[in-house]
């Protein structure tokens, strides 16, 4: 590349997940090429958004207050505590069900060979949480990895310590869905975790 600006911008933008070196010599192109003034507004947001958005002391979601909206709500059914991997489960949750109690954002799970063990996912300020009482149920809602479920059999054993009922989020069939088009490891696990008829 001709400027060593340029180059330093399409760097920069590679740090965005899915974004390998053509998309983003196309971003920076196109924000210097057509739209300098959205350009800047990104930069200023995402400055702001750096210096300003932290976690939620309770549950380690984004939050640029100390305590969520979330936690802080007393509308909010605080027997219920749902362990999530990432903010973005919590937005999918929220929107696709009727879920009313609080979360623990693990921002992340359990990957030994990552070097991501129980202190990277904050497990110690979530096992103070369970000691405080008042959680009733732990909903254990990490993704069906390997490394999810190893996630979720260490949580739930954390729970049963403290006398918390541990629960996991059925899994199996998509609604809708022919078996024909299930891939084995969900049309296996949904065998397996089957309930009776009703």
């Amino acid at each position: 590349m001709s400027s060593p600006l340029l180059q330093q911008l399409v760097e920069a933008l590679r740090i965005l997940p899915g974004v390998g070196p053509k998309s983003a010599q196309r971003m920076a192109y196109h924000v210097l090429e057509r739209d300098r003034a959205g350009a800047r507004r990104l930069a200023e947001v995402l400055g702001q958004a750096v210096e300003r958005i932290g976690h939620c002391e309770r549950c380690r979601d984004f939050s640029e207050q100390p305590v969520c909206a979330t936690c802080a709500s007393a509308s909010r059914d605080s027997q219920l505590l749902c362990v999530i991997e990432t903010p973005a489960d919590r937005l999918a949750i929220e929107q696709a069900t009727g879920y009313r109690g609080l979360y623990y954002v693990l921002q992340g799970r359990l990957s030994p060979l990552d070097g991501i063990g129980p202190a990277e996912l904050g497990l110690e300020r979530l096992e103070a949480r369970l000691a405080e009482g008042g959680v009733g149920e732990l909903i254990i809602a990490t993704n069906p990895t390997v490394e999810g479920e190893a996630t979720a059999h260490y949580l739930g054993q954390l729970a049963r310590r403290h006398g918390v009922r541990p629960s996991r989020p059925a899994h199996g069939m998509p609604l809708g869905g022919e078996l024909e088009y299930v891939d084995r490891g969900t049309l296996s696990h949904a065998f397996t975790s089957r309930t009776e008829l009703t």
